[in-house]
């Protein structure tokens, strides 16, 4: 193989890594320089582990968060409180809330928030499937895990008029949340907090 063509794939495997969050291209040549030179075997298995994920991983019929079954290990928990269901905007906002909170409820995915200037609505987020497992479950609350920002509470508030309508006590995550912060970034001890002092909505 020329050095032209050995270069080319070298450039084009750290533009692919920078498609990743939080990787610039320093990140980038860092990670692809490490695993060429030093962990090939390892490099493989990511990429073997990547490939199997991307075809086998779906949202649950359910709650919408990523498994590869139809219904997610939390939805079928029969030992969680069904009565209860915590919305947030993404799997890793579950994720964070099962790592530093003891709740034992359900959860439902939105999968992003409403942004009309983005021409995200409500059906993109899900809201209908939400609408309809209000009516339709015994659900006595809904807690609201939203993330802080202008885009997060006017999906709260949303939501809270969706749960009035059938009648479900609605209450927000409280104190210890930045404004404009995102709950992924937030440590362990601060989401415990927020999530323990959440609040009923207005």
């Amino acid at each position: 193989m020329s050095g032209d063509a050995c270069k080319n794939l070298v450039d084009r495997l750290i533009d692919d890594l920078c498609i990743m969050p939080g990787i610039g291209q320093k990140s980038a040549q860092r990670i692809a320089f490490h695993l060429l030179q030093r962990d090939r075997e390892g490099a493989r298995y990511l990429g073997r582990s990547l490939i199997t994920a991307m075809d086998e991983v779906k949202n649950c019929r359910s709650c919408r968060n990523l498994t590869e079954d139809e219904i997610c290990r939390i939805c079928s928990d029969e030992r969680r409180d069904s009565s209860v269901l915590c919305v947030v905007e993404s799997p890793i906002d579950v994720m964070a809330l099962e790592q530093a909170t003891d709740y034992r409820g359900l959860f439902f995915v939105l999968m992003g928030h409403l942004s009309p200037l983005d021409g995200i609505g409500p059906e993109d987020v899900g809201m209908d499937l939400l609408a309809r497992r209000f009516e339709n479950e015994v659900i006595k609350e809904v807690i609201l895990a939203t993330n802080p920002t202008v885009e997060g509470e006017a999906t709260a508030f949303y939501i809270s008029d969706l749960a009035k309508e059938s009648d479900i006590r609605c209450s927000r995550i409280a104190y210890g949340v930045p404004v404009g912060g995102e709950l992924e970034y937030i440590d362990k001890g601060t989401i415990a907090r927020a999530f323990s002092g959440r609040q009923k909505m207005p």
